[in-house]
Protein backbone atom coordinates (compact mmCIF):
# COMPACT_ATOMS: atom_id res chain seq x y z
CA UNK A 1 0.00 0.00 0.00
CA UNK A 2 1.49 3.05 -1.24
CA UNK A 3 0.70 7.23 -0.02
CA UNK A 4 1.91 9.76 -1.67
CA UNK A 5 2.90 13.13 -0.04
CA UNK A 6 2.22 16.19 -2.80
CA UNK A 7 3.44 19.60 -2.94
CA UNK A 8 1.25 20.56 -0.20
CA UNK A 9 3.90 19.06 2.42
CA UNK A 10 7.00 20.26 0.45
CA UNK A 11 6.20 23.49 0.39
CA UNK A 12 5.11 23.58 4.19
CA UNK A 13 8.61 22.32 4.76
CA UNK A 14 10.17 25.27 2.96
CA UNK A 15 7.31 27.91 4.63
CA UNK A 16 9.10 26.62 7.83
CA UNK A 17 12.56 26.14 6.92
CA UNK A 18 12.29 29.23 5.53
CA UNK A 19 10.99 31.33 7.70
CA UNK A 20 12.14 29.83 11.34
CA UNK A 21 16.04 29.57 11.04
CA UNK A 22 15.81 28.81 14.60
CA UNK A 23 14.03 25.66 13.99
CA UNK A 24 15.28 22.39 15.13
CA UNK A 25 15.72 19.44 12.63
CA UNK A 26 14.04 16.91 14.84
CA UNK A 27 17.44 14.89 15.46
CA UNK A 28 18.59 18.09 17.36
CA UNK A 29 15.82 18.37 19.01
CA UNK A 30 16.54 15.03 20.64
CA UNK A 31 20.11 15.84 21.19
CA UNK A 32 18.86 18.87 23.36
CA UNK A 33 16.27 17.51 25.21
CA UNK A 34 17.80 13.89 25.93
CA UNK A 35 21.62 14.40 25.61
CA UNK A 36 22.26 11.37 27.73
CA UNK A 37 19.40 9.25 25.74
CA UNK A 38 20.97 7.35 22.47
CA UNK A 39 18.20 7.38 19.77
CA UNK A 40 17.27 3.28 18.64
CA UNK A 41 18.04 2.22 15.15
CA UNK A 42 13.97 2.41 15.22
CA UNK A 43 13.82 6.15 15.32
CA UNK A 44 16.83 6.84 13.12
CA UNK A 45 15.55 4.64 10.46
CA UNK A 46 12.85 7.43 10.46
CA UNK A 47 14.56 10.61 10.10
CA UNK A 48 15.49 12.26 6.96
CA UNK A 49 18.96 12.97 5.79
CA UNK A 50 20.32 16.42 6.62
CA UNK A 51 20.37 17.65 3.18
CA UNK A 52 16.70 17.00 3.46
CA UNK A 53 15.91 20.14 5.33
CA UNK A 54 18.16 22.54 2.79
CA UNK A 55 17.12 21.01 -0.21
CA UNK A 56 13.49 20.48 0.58
CA UNK A 57 12.94 17.45 -1.28
CA UNK A 58 10.00 15.75 -1.29
CA UNK A 59 9.14 11.84 -0.80
CA UNK A 60 6.76 9.38 -1.06
CA UNK A 61 5.92 7.13 2.20
CA UNK A 62 4.61 3.77 2.48
CA UNK A 63 2.37 2.70 5.08
CA UNK A 64 3.18 0.25 8.13
CA UNK A 65 1.93 -3.11 7.30
CA UNK A 66 1.50 -3.96 11.49
CA UNK A 67 -1.93 -3.22 12.42
CA UNK A 68 -2.20 -1.64 15.90
CA UNK A 69 -5.51 -3.63 16.32
CA UNK A 70 -3.15 -6.63 17.87
CA UNK A 71 -2.35 -4.76 20.46
CA UNK A 72 -5.45 -2.49 21.36
CA UNK A 73 -6.72 -4.12 24.40
CA UNK A 74 -10.50 -3.01 23.72
CA UNK A 75 -10.54 -5.00 20.48
CA UNK A 76 -11.52 -8.53 19.92
CA UNK A 77 -9.93 -10.69 17.27
CA UNK A 78 -11.24 -10.90 14.60
CA UNK A 79 -11.50 -14.05 12.12
CA UNK A 80 -8.62 -12.75 9.75
CA UNK A 81 -6.24 -12.15 13.23
CA UNK A 82 -7.49 -15.94 14.82
CA UNK A 83 -5.92 -17.79 11.20
CA UNK A 84 -2.73 -15.47 11.13
CA UNK A 85 -0.03 -18.06 12.11
CA UNK A 86 2.45 -14.99 12.69
CA UNK A 87 -0.24 -13.50 14.97
CA UNK A 88 -0.71 -16.12 17.37
CA UNK A 89 3.13 -16.36 18.14
CA UNK A 90 3.03 -12.83 19.19
CA UNK A 91 1.87 -13.49 23.08
CA UNK A 92 2.91 -15.76 25.38
CA UNK A 93 3.25 -15.90 29.12
CA UNK A 94 5.94 -14.35 31.36
CA UNK A 95 6.63 -17.45 32.82
CA UNK A 96 7.95 -18.20 28.94
CA UNK A 97 10.63 -15.91 29.36
CA UNK A 98 13.59 -18.11 30.78
CA UNK A 99 17.10 -19.24 28.52
CA UNK A 100 16.16 -22.23 26.52
CA UNK A 101 12.51 -21.75 26.28
CA UNK A 102 11.63 -22.26 22.25
CA UNK A 103 9.06 -20.01 20.20
CA UNK A 104 7.66 -19.74 16.71
CA UNK A 105 7.96 -16.23 15.62
CA UNK A 106 8.47 -13.49 13.04
CA UNK A 107 10.66 -10.99 12.72
CA UNK A 108 10.56 -8.50 10.07
CA UNK A 109 12.30 -5.06 9.57
CA UNK A 110 9.80 -2.47 8.08
CA UNK A 111 12.28 0.76 8.43
CA UNK A 112 15.19 -0.58 5.89
CA UNK A 113 13.09 0.81 2.95
CA UNK A 114 14.07 3.76 2.15
CA UNK A 115 11.02 4.93 0.72
CA UNK A 116 9.60 4.06 4.16
CA UNK A 117 7.58 6.77 5.44
CA UNK A 118 9.84 9.30 7.42
CA UNK A 119 8.71 11.98 10.08
CA UNK A 120 7.61 15.73 9.25
CA UNK A 121 9.25 18.60 11.41
CA UNK A 122 6.73 19.10 14.14
CA UNK A 123 5.90 22.48 12.52
CA UNK A 124 4.37 20.63 9.26
CA UNK A 125 2.76 17.67 11.14
CA UNK A 126 1.13 20.04 13.21
CA UNK A 127 -0.47 22.53 10.35
CA UNK A 128 -1.86 19.22 8.83
CA UNK A 129 -5.39 18.27 10.67
CA UNK A 130 -5.44 15.08 12.24
CA UNK A 131 -9.25 14.91 13.22
CA UNK A 132 -11.86 13.06 12.98
CA UNK A 133 -13.43 16.47 12.65
CA UNK A 134 -11.45 17.35 9.81
CA UNK A 135 -11.66 13.85 7.56
CA UNK A 136 -12.81 16.17 4.54
CA UNK A 137 -9.58 18.15 4.64
CA UNK A 138 -7.37 15.51 5.06
CA UNK A 139 -8.74 13.36 2.52
CA UNK A 140 -8.27 16.18 -0.13
CA UNK A 141 -4.74 16.86 1.18
CA UNK A 142 -3.52 13.47 0.61
CA UNK A 143 -6.18 13.16 -2.74
CA UNK A 144 -7.67 10.01 -1.19
CA UNK A 145 -10.69 8.99 -2.20
CA UNK A 146 -13.90 7.58 0.01
CA UNK A 147 -14.26 3.72 -0.43
CA UNK A 148 -10.67 3.25 -1.03
CA UNK A 149 -8.39 0.74 1.10
CA UNK A 150 -5.86 4.38 2.19
CA UNK A 151 -9.54 5.82 3.06
CA UNK A 152 -9.64 2.95 5.33
CA UNK A 153 -6.44 3.29 6.65
CA UNK A 154 -6.66 6.74 7.24
CA UNK A 155 -9.90 6.34 8.95
CA UNK A 156 -9.37 3.52 11.21
CA UNK A 157 -5.84 5.62 12.58
CA UNK A 158 -7.85 8.56 13.39
CA UNK A 159 -10.55 6.57 14.76
CA UNK A 160 -7.73 4.38 17.01
CA UNK A 161 -6.29 7.53 18.19
CA UNK A 162 -9.46 9.35 19.20
CA UNK A 163 -10.47 5.90 21.00
CA UNK A 164 -10.55 6.27 24.97
CA UNK A 165 -8.01 4.32 26.25
CA UNK A 166 -8.74 1.43 29.11
CA UNK A 167 -9.21 2.55 32.99
CA UNK A 168 -5.69 3.02 33.98
CA UNK A 169 -4.01 4.36 30.51
CA UNK A 170 -2.66 7.38 29.26
CA UNK A 171 -2.08 7.50 25.97
CA UNK A 172 -1.62 9.99 22.81
CA UNK A 173 -1.38 9.91 18.90
CA UNK A 174 1.73 11.24 18.22
CA UNK A 175 2.82 13.11 14.84
CA UNK A 176 6.17 13.96 15.14
CA UNK A 177 9.16 13.30 16.93
CA UNK A 178 9.09 16.55 18.75
CA UNK A 179 6.00 15.23 20.30
CA UNK A 180 7.03 11.51 20.41
CA UNK A 181 9.88 13.33 22.69
CA UNK A 182 7.74 16.27 24.28
CA UNK A 183 5.06 13.07 25.74
CA UNK A 184 7.32 10.88 27.07
CA UNK A 185 9.27 13.63 29.43
CA UNK A 186 5.72 14.80 30.37
CA UNK A 187 5.39 11.17 31.93
CA UNK A 188 9.02 9.67 32.76
CA UNK A 189 11.05 12.62 32.74
CA UNK A 190 14.29 12.89 31.28
CA UNK A 191 16.43 9.86 32.66
CA UNK A 192 14.61 7.34 30.16
CA UNK A 193 16.22 4.85 27.77
CA UNK A 194 14.53 3.93 25.02
CA UNK A 195 14.92 0.72 23.40
CA UNK A 196 13.26 -1.27 20.09
CA UNK A 197 13.61 -4.69 18.73
CA UNK A 198 16.49 -5.15 16.52
CA UNK A 199 16.31 -7.44 13.51
CA UNK A 200 20.14 -8.61 12.59
CA UNK A 201 18.70 -10.68 9.63
CA UNK A 202 15.60 -10.50 8.22
CA UNK A 203 13.28 -13.38 7.33
CA UNK A 204 9.88 -13.23 5.67
CA UNK A 205 8.83 -16.89 7.31
CA UNK A 206 7.65 -17.84 10.85
CA UNK A 207 10.39 -20.15 12.51
CA UNK A 208 11.63 -21.23 15.96
CA UNK A 209 13.64 -19.04 17.67
CA UNK A 210 15.41 -19.57 20.96
CA UNK A 211 15.82 -17.83 24.00
CA UNK A 212 19.80 -16.79 24.62
CA UNK A 213 21.10 -16.15 27.65
CA UNK A 214 21.04 -12.25 28.82
CA UNK A 215 17.09 -12.22 29.32
CA UNK A 216 17.00 -8.78 31.69
CA UNK A 217 14.28 -6.49 32.70
CA UNK A 218 14.34 -2.79 32.13
CA UNK A 219 12.87 0.06 34.31
CA UNK A 220 10.21 0.68 36.81
CA UNK A 221 6.56 -1.49 36.24
CA UNK A 222 4.84 2.02 36.56
CA UNK A 223 6.83 4.12 34.58
CA UNK A 224 6.97 2.57 31.16
CA UNK A 225 5.92 4.08 27.60
CA UNK A 226 5.46 2.11 24.59
CA UNK A 227 5.03 3.54 21.29
CA UNK A 228 3.75 1.43 17.92
CA UNK A 229 4.04 2.74 14.52
CA UNK A 230 0.67 3.57 12.88
CA UNK A 231 -0.10 3.05 9.22
CA UNK A 232 -1.14 6.88 8.18
CA UNK A 233 0.64 8.68 5.11
CA UNK A 234 3.18 10.42 7.20
CA UNK A 235 5.02 9.02 10.56
CA UNK A 236 2.65 8.68 13.22
CA UNK A 237 2.64 6.74 16.76
CA UNK A 238 0.60 5.46 18.70
CA UNK A 239 2.01 5.81 22.60
CA UNK A 240 1.01 4.56 25.56
CA UNK A 241 1.78 4.64 29.40
CA UNK A 242 0.11 1.82 31.83
CA UNK A 243 0.39 1.54 35.18
CA UNK A 244 0.42 -2.64 34.87
CA UNK A 245 2.78 -2.88 32.60
CA UNK A 246 6.98 -4.20 32.52
CA UNK A 247 9.06 -4.54 30.00
CA UNK A 248 12.08 -7.06 29.75
CA UNK A 249 14.46 -7.50 26.86
CA UNK A 250 15.93 -11.01 25.76
CA UNK A 251 18.40 -12.22 23.34
CA UNK A 252 17.25 -14.11 20.49
CA UNK A 253 18.91 -16.90 18.89
CA UNK A 254 17.27 -17.59 15.93
CA UNK A 255 18.26 -20.30 13.39
CA UNK A 256 21.51 -19.04 11.85
CA UNK A 257 20.61 -14.79 12.55
CA UNK A 258 19.86 -13.53 15.64
CA UNK A 259 17.36 -10.60 17.22
CA UNK A 260 17.19 -8.24 19.95
CA UNK A 261 13.68 -8.37 21.12
CA UNK A 262 11.51 -6.54 23.28
CA UNK A 263 9.22 -8.18 25.33
CA UNK A 264 6.09 -6.11 27.41
CA UNK A 265 4.58 -8.03 29.95
CA UNK A 266 1.28 -6.71 31.22
CA UNK A 267 0.67 -7.39 34.78
CA UNK A 268 -3.02 -6.24 35.06
CA UNK A 269 -5.23 -7.64 31.95
CA UNK A 270 -8.41 -7.54 33.63
CA UNK A 271 -9.49 -3.93 31.77
CA UNK A 272 -8.70 -6.05 28.16
CA UNK A 273 -12.05 -7.28 26.04
CA UNK A 274 -12.45 -11.28 26.94
CA UNK A 275 -11.80 -11.93 22.99
CA UNK A 276 -9.11 -10.02 22.89
CA UNK A 277 -6.43 -11.83 20.40
CA UNK A 278 -4.19 -12.74 23.62
CA UNK A 279 -6.82 -14.62 25.61
CA UNK A 280 -7.83 -16.56 22.71
CA UNK A 281 -4.48 -17.85 21.68
CA UNK A 282 -3.21 -18.33 25.36
CA UNK A 283 -6.37 -20.11 26.74
CA UNK A 284 -6.45 -17.72 29.53
CA UNK A 285 -9.08 -15.18 31.46
CA UNK A 286 -8.62 -11.42 31.80
CA UNK A 287 -6.79 -10.89 34.82
CA UNK A 288 -5.43 -13.68 35.92
CA UNK A 289 -2.18 -14.10 34.74
CA UNK A 290 0.28 -11.35 33.21
CA UNK A 291 0.20 -11.22 29.61
CA UNK A 292 3.49 -10.83 27.49
CA UNK A 293 4.09 -9.60 23.89
CA UNK A 294 6.88 -8.70 22.03
CA UNK A 295 7.08 -5.96 19.79
CA UNK A 296 7.72 -7.63 16.44
CA UNK A 297 8.78 -5.07 14.24
CA UNK A 298 11.82 -2.20 14.41
CA UNK A 299 9.45 0.16 14.34
CA UNK A 300 7.65 -0.49 17.74
CA UNK A 301 9.67 2.08 20.67
CA UNK A 302 9.94 1.61 24.22
CA UNK A 303 10.81 4.17 26.87
CA UNK A 304 11.66 3.17 30.40
CA UNK A 305 12.42 5.33 33.13
CA UNK A 306 16.04 4.32 34.73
Amino acid sequence: MEFYLFHIITFLMLVVVGTNGATLPPQLYWKSMLPNTPMPKAITNLLHPAEYWTEGKSTWVDASKCSINLLNYKHAASEIQLHDKSNLALFFLENDLHHGKKLNMLFTKTTSNNNVAKFLPKEVADSIPFSSNKMENILHKFSIKKGTKEYEIVKNTINDCEEKGIKGEEKLCVTSLESMVDFAISKLGKNVEVVSTEVKKESNELQQYVIGKGVKKLGDKNKTIVCHKENYPYVVFYCHKTDTTKVSVPLEGVDGSRVKAVAVCHTDTSQWNPKHLAFQVLKVQPGIVPVCHFLPLDDHVVWVSK
